[in-house]
């Protein structure tokens, strides 16, 4: 069945539906009139969460969500309505409500999105291709395993989520998209203990494909390795120095730094509103010679890919910076429309209950000439940052503050000592100034990136090769 198809009979076609497609679409038509853009998404979703913690499960959580959102836009004002439930009743109200907006004024209405891009994932949902009992067996299985690898592992955490979403866009005049997005995710922690002193390492990986490709058995056991060698590396470190220094950030998830401290300051709403650090800087040099960082929604199974976004819009390979030079921003429809560019297919939102705003869905730095190793011998002294935990972003100035949860000394040319407590304190367009080196093993995440705005989470990607950055503050416990 065409995804179509198969949010029609979720929608409008069940055996309890309270709302059919022909009422629905006049509803929208005439919300819509007088308006500039605006549409009706239409969700349904199943998601679980099931956690272990010291070979207990701890808890198992599986929730089914179910309605609508309708919006109306006139100029730069919004009208949003949502509800819980798929109902002629209640579209009529929120009809009522977001029509509001037009009110007292004529609009032209923005043509639809154009046709769809081709899938980018499967259509079935992994909630149903895996039994309940499985998925809690297979997380006894991660605790047995890393318990039986080293005798300092005291404790094992791990979790398996997983959802399904399908999602309906209706317009004006008829016009209709859908889209079915699964999305998978297995996270593991492993706690180390040694003469008094515990450390812990973290590994996930996830996308938009079934259970198996967390779930194998060679999936797992990787990620438990590597949870556990992080938990090693970190129960050998010292004190992190700090102080002005060169720093080379490993390839793949530290691309979580280039999310934040860039990425969303080149979010259309923000450069529209002139509240980001680049905004007006459309054809500038705001890095170096080299640089070129792209958004893509159309890479295959990726976390933060799309088929379509929640506008209807087509995701796109989006080039952001072209060798140093801003060349372009992220869009919704309405930024777009008011700063007289086109849609980039990057609207998104949470659920239903929210209103779109543009977005990152994987945000990569593309890969350079320099081999990795070329650039730890070119450090006298420096830090090689590989992981990232957590970090915080101001859009408007660009100052960043990023905690690395693995990271080495560099020295004479040699990656020594690991460090611990290391945080890369910097702004995000100046430090893209300082990019000296760029590798030629540009990789992305594993599929675990979650990106917060406006109170809203969507699952986003992120990559970069080995780069090199000079002057970069470093803090740290040890001088």
């Amino acid at each position: 069945m065409t995804a179509l198809a198969v949010t029609d009979a979720l929608f409008f076609e069940r055996a309890d539906a309270a709302l059919d497609r022909d009422t629905a679409a006049q509803l929208v038509d005439n919300a819509l009139a007088g308006s500039d853009d605006g549409e009706l998404f239409l969700e349904y979703r199943e998601s679980e969460f099931i956690s272990l913690d010291d070979g207990t499960i701890r808890s198992a959580s599986f929730d089914t969500s179910y309605g609508f959102g309708l919006r109306a836009v006139s100029g730069e004002a919004t009208g949003y309505a949502h509800a819980g439930e798929v109902s002629e009743a209640a579209l009529r109200r929120a009809a009522t409500s977001v029509s509001a907006v037009a009110s007292g004024r004529e609009g032209t209405l923005s043509e639809p999105p154009r046709a769809t891009n081709s899938r980018l994932y499967s259509d079935a949902n992994p909630l149903s291709a895996m039994d309940f009992s499985a998925r809690t067996g297979l997380l006894g299985e991660i605790d047995a395993y890393a318990r039986g690898k080293d005798s300092r592992v005291v404790q094992v955490m791990a979790s398996i989520a997983g959802e399904w979403q399908a999602v309906q866009i209706m317009r004006a005049g008829g016009d209709r998209i859908a889209d079915l997005r699964p999305l998978v995710r297995l996270n593991v922690s492993v706690v180390v203990e040694r003469d008094g002193r515990r450390e812990t390492g973290s590994y996930g990986s996830g996308g938009r494909f079934s259970y198996d490709t967390v779930t194998s058995e060679a999936a797992w056991r990787a990620a438990v390795d590597e949870a556990l060698r992080q938990a090693l590396v970190n129960l050998e470190s010292r004190p992190a120095p700090a102080g002005e220094m060169e720093v080379v950030l490993g390839s793949g998830w530290p691309g979580i730094l280039l999310h934040e401290a860039i990425g969303h300051g080149l979010e259309g709403d923000f450069n529209r509103k002139k509240t980001s650090a680049f905004a007006g800087l459309l054809g500038q040099s705001v890095a170096s010679r080299g640089v070129t960082v792209i958004d893509d929604g159309t890479l295959q199974n990726r976390r933060g890919s799309l088929t379509v976004d929640d506008e209807g819009t087509p995701t796109n390979r989006t080039v952001l910076i072209e060798d140093g030079i801003l060349v372009g921003y992220l869009q919704d429809r309405l930024n777009a429309r008011l700063m007289g560019m086109a849609a980039t297919g990057n609207g998104r939102r949470e659920s239903y209950a929210h209103a779109p705003m543009p977005r990152m869905t994987n945000t990569v730095m593309l890969g350079g000439e320099h081999h990795p190793e070329e650039m730890i011998r070119s450090v006298k002294r420096g830090l090689y940052a590989v992981n990232f935990g957590g970090g915080q972003v101001d859009i408007t100035s660009g100052k960043f503050v990023f905690s690395a949860s693995e990271a080495y000394l560099i020295e004479d040319g040699k990656v020594t000592a690991p460090v611990k407590g290391a945080t890369l304190i910097g702004n995000g367009p100046d430090a893209l100034t300082k990019v000296t080196m760029i590798g030629n093993d540009m990789a992305l995440d594993p599929g675990i990136g979650t990106c917060g705005k406006s109170g809203q989470g969507v699952p986003v990607g992120v990559g970069q090769p080995t780069i090199k950055l000079a002057g970069l503050t470093v803090g740290g416990t040890s001088a």
